[in-house]
């Protein structure tokens, strides 16, 4: 971590949802052998929203991107140039504990 500011290494989480696994799995692999993320975790999920005015079922697959600060911009935009979504969900979390060494793997996956 020399010559790193700790700002730039706070922990960060990024949650988007997609309509199926291979629009994650492509982007997914992609963002962890770059380095931009440490880790994504991809879980399949039901969601009930408003889209057009009707009120929608469908099953999607929640992506949690695991990363730090300084490739938080990156990421958002990856996830915004691939997402098949007209309005993609990229959501931001604050990550205000974390065990120490899984921060230092997940510095060092994305560094």
């Amino acid at each position: 971590m020399c010559g790193s500011s700790p700002v730039t290494m706070k922990p960060i989480i990024i949650i988007s949802t997609y309509p199926n696994k291979k629009s994650i799995s492509k982007i997914a692999n992609e963002l962890v052998k770059n380095k931009t993320v440490a880790c994504v975790n991809i879980s399949k999920i039901s969601s009930i929203y408003s889209w057009k005015g009707k009120v929608e079922n469908s099953s999607e697959y929640l992506a949690i991107f695991k990363t730090i600060t300084k490739n938080k911009t990156l990421l958002k935009k990856k996830i915004k140039e691939t997402h098949p979504y007209d309005v993609p969900e990229i959501a931001e979390i604050d990550v205000t504990s974390i065990d120490k060494s899984y921060l230092k793997w997940l510095v060092e996956s994305t560094t």
